[in-house]
């Protein structure tokens, strides 16, 4: 993990807020199996492997957009080693059951991609300022979104998908 001066209370908000979602994608994928991973309550609900790939495909390319970096999917040959059939910009938006049912990889995978996210998110982090935090990242919106705002939407978005990953796990756990 990388470690970042903070040097200012919103900069270490921000830092701690993707430094627990991190600790949940480890915790998640810790000891995870493909059958754990692949488990569908029903034919058209996400699985773990889904959620977690997806809210990481969200993380690098909102933040990868709003640093003006390239998106470490991509540039760190993320996308090879996943061997998905979809576009190398696919983030799981608007995905169908089918797509989702696509996504067959293990913890570990889905770990270490989501760690080299989290590694270039803390690089991003260490430059923002409240400048930054003011930039307009995205104009095609009324209001225009904002640095700050996309970040919040990152956040959101990572826990959202983050609690749902944790109930299927309690779901699958239980099963037994």
């Amino acid at each position: 993990m990388s470690e970042i001066r903070i040097n200012s209370q919103v900069q270490a908000l921000l830092v701690d807020s993707f430094n627990r979602i991190r600790k949940q994608v480890v915790d998640l994928t810790t000891g995870l199996t493909l059958d754990v991973a692949e488990y569908r309550p029903d034919a058209d609900a996400n699985s773990i492997a889904w959620l977690l790939w997806h809210l990481s495909r969200i993380q690098d390319d909102h933040l990868a957009g709003a640093a003006g970096i390239r998106q470490v999917w991509s540039e760190e040959g993320w996308h090879r080693r996943f061997g998905l059939p979809f576009d190398v910009f696919a983030t799981g938006y608007g995905q169908s059951s089918h797509e989702v049912g696509l996504v067959r990889v293990s913890g570990e995978q889905l770990d270490g991609y989501h760690a080299d996210v989290h590694d270039a998110t803390m690089r991003y982090l260490a430059r923002v300022d409240d400048e930054e935090l003011a930039r307009v990242v995205d104009d095609s919106w009324d209001p225009p979104v904002t640095a700050a705002v996309r970040l919040v939407s990152v956040i959101g978005d990572c826990n959202q998908h983050l609690g749902q990953a944790a109930y299927i796990r309690g779901l699958v756990q239980r099963r037994g």
